[in-house]
């Protein structure tokens, strides 16, 4: 069974470099193959990762439409045709396979594309000991239940008023939809001093957070994110890094 991770938080936080700094140090722990999931229309886990994305599932639900209203694909159904779109968007590495949602590139909601994607990545993410989740601000790809359990979900977060009351609410947000996961957690990202802010224990308490940690503010990471470099080329004894397999070590994966 698949150790599901799933990320979200306000726009801004680092939502994305966190999720591509797990699968890399997931990796580098030996807890692989990994499936990422890019679930945020802004497709871009893919540059952090080093990879690039040639089509997503946004993409490939219009390409499917527009093949069976002209009637080119005989004998296959529509949700056949799209399950097999969806499959040829899947971007393989080494230790590691990412898929993208993208956006839609025309009229028409998601709905009908979530449903495949939720089919499709549950028959997926069976072959995967290890899935990270990245989402799109808020819980909205959580909240149309494109995964119905995850294993942790984490809540990010920026060190500021305005972004550890986010946490607050979207917390609250996941108890109204009934989410489903074993364990949350915290993560205050790009702190400025060594210190949680003094808010953070009673937002603990508030959410029942079983984790609650800071990622320090890295020059590094900042100047990869700026240049769209790789975070699997940062250097060694990156102090994110560092924190990051704290994190891994504390819910249990990886030596």
């Amino acid at each position: 069974m698949s150790y599901l991770i799933a990320i979200t938080g306000k726009g801004g936080v680092g939502k994305t470099t966190i999720a591509a700094l797990l699968i890399h140090r997931l990796i580098k722990r030996g807890c692989k193959p990994v499936l990422a999931v890019d679930a945020d229309p802004n497709t871009c886990l893919d540059a952090a990762l080093g990879v690039s994305i040639e089509q997503t599932v946004g993409g490939v639900r219009e390409e499917a439409r527009e093949i069976a209203g002209k009637g080119m694909a005989a004998g296959i159904s529509k949700q056949e045709l799209l399950e097999m779109k969806i499959a040829q968007c899947m971007v393989e590495a080494d230790d590691f396979d990412l898929i993208a949602m993208g956006r839609p590139e025309g009229p028409g909601c998601y709905c009908y594309a979530n449903n495949v994607l939720k089919s499709v990545l549950t028959e997926i993410s069976s072959h995967y000991p290890y899935v990270v989740l990245d989402n799109e601000a808020g819980l909205e790809n959580l909240s149309r239940r494109i995964v119905q359990k995850v294993d942790i979900l984490i809540i990010a977060a920026d060190p500021s008023q305005r972004g550890l009351e986010t946490v607050s609410r979207l917390h609250a947000l996941a108890q109204e939809m009934e989410m489903k996961y074993d364990r949350l957690a915290i993560i205050v990202n790009r702190l400025r001093q060594d210190d949680l802010p003094s808010q953070v224990p009673e937002l603990k308490t508030i959410t029942g957070a079983d984790i609650v940690m800071g990622l320090p503010e890295s020059a590094e990471l900042a100047e990869f994110n700026e240049n769209g470099k790789s975070i699997r080329s940062l250097s060694p004894g990156n102090p994110v890094s560092e924190r990051i397999d704290e994190f891994l070590v504390n819910i249990g994966l990886g030596q």
